[in-house]
C-alpha cells in the first residue's frame, strides 16, 4: 500500500501551484513541524551529530526522510545510522553552513532539494523570540483575522495539549487608542508561556502575516478579563493529553533545552 504523508501532500500542493505563496508556506510549516530522519555517517555520540554529506554539482547536501522506512529504502535495506529530529532543529543546525537539504530523494513523490538559502530563511523565520510589552486593554470586540491564520493557529494549538486548557482570540482596544488582536491562554501551565507565545508567532509567519501582530496574554479562567474575552472572542480548546507510562531518555535533538551539535 502506498503511503501518502503530510509532507507528500504539502509538496503536491506546491507542485500544482508553484506561484501560490500560501502553498509554499504550508510546505515549510510541515517541514518545520514534522519529525525527519537525518542520515548520519555514524551513530550519534552524546549530543553531537555527524551527518553524512553528499557532494552534488549544486553543492553539499545532507539527506532527510519523513519516514524511517523511506530512509531504509534509500539505504538499500541496510540499517543506517540516523537521528530523528524536528525539521526546525535541522534548519537551525544547518543555518549559515552553506549546506542544502535533500528531502526524500529517490523514494517518494515529495523528493526535492532545498538550497542553503531556503534553510537560512526557515531558521530565521523561526528564530525571533516574542517581545514582552505592557498594555492595558479597555475593551474587546469580535476578531477579524484571515482564515489562514485561524487554521494555522488551530493546528499549532492542537499540538500544545496539556500546556493550557484553552485560548481565546479577540479584537482589543488598549488605553491610548491602539487597536489589535489578543490571544489569551487560560490556565497555562507554569513555564509554558514561552512555548505558547512562540506557537502563536509561528502561526503568523506561516500564514503569510509576518507584518501582522497578535498580542498574547495568560489569564485564569473565570477572572473578569477572561469572561469579557469569552463573550466576544473565538475559543480554541486545547486537547487533554492521555496519561502515559514513563519513557526512556529523549534521543539527541528532542529535548529543546539541549539541542544537538554538528560534528
Amino acid at each position: 500500500m502506498t503511503v501518502v504523508t503530510l509532507l507528500d501532500a504539502a509538496h503536491a500542493a506546491v507542485s500544482a501551484a508553484p506561484d501560490d505563496e500560501r502553498a509554499r508556506l504550508r510546505f515549510y510549516e510541515r517541514l518545520a513541524d514534522g519529525e525527519l530522519f537525518l542520515l548520519l555517517e555514524r551513530e550519534a555520540e552524546a549530543e553531537v551529530l555527524d551527518p553524512r554529506v553528499f557532494a552534488l554539482d549544486s553543492g553539499p547536501v545532507v539527506l532527510v526522510f519523513d519516514r524511517e522506512e523511506r530512509l531504509a529504502e534509500f539505504s538499500g535495506g541496510v540499517v543506517a545510522p540516523y537521528a530523528a529530529l524536528p525539521g526546525r532543529v535541522i534548519a537551525g543546525l544547518l543555518k549559515g553552513q552553506g549546506i542544502g537539504l535533500g528531502v526524500n530523494l529517490g523514494v517518494a513523490p515529495s523528493e526535492m532539494l532545498l538550497p542553503p538559502e531556503a534553510l537560512d530563511w526557515l531558521a530565521d523565520a523561526l528564530a525571533p523570540a516574542p517581545e514582552e510589552v505592557e498594555a492595558v486593554p479597555e475593551s474587546f470586540v469580535a476578531p477579524v483575522v484571515p482564515e489562514d491564520f485561524v487554521a494555522g493557529l488551530d493546528a499549532k494549538l492542537a499540538r500544545a495539549g496539556g500546556l493550557a486548557t484553552a485560548a481565546v482570540l479577540a479584537g482589543v482596544v488598549y488605553a491610548g487608542g491602539r487597536q489589535g488582536h489578543l490571544l489569551a491562554f487560560l490556565d497555562a501551565v507554569p513555564g509554558s508561556q514561552g512555548a505558547l507565545a512562540r506557537a502563536v508567532q509561528e502561526a503568523l509567519v506561516f500564514s503569510g502575516l509576518e507584518a501582522g501582530e497578535v498580542d498574547v496574554a495568560f489569564l485564569t479562567a473565570g477572572e473578569p478579563a477572561a469572561e469579557a474575552l469569552a463573550a466576544v472572542g473565538l475559543r480554541f480548546d486545547l486537547p487533554v493529553p492521555e496519561a502515559t507510562e514513563p519513557v526512556a531518555p529523549k534521543p539527541p535533538g528532542m529535548d529543546p533545552a539541549r539541542p544537538p551539535k554538528l560534528r
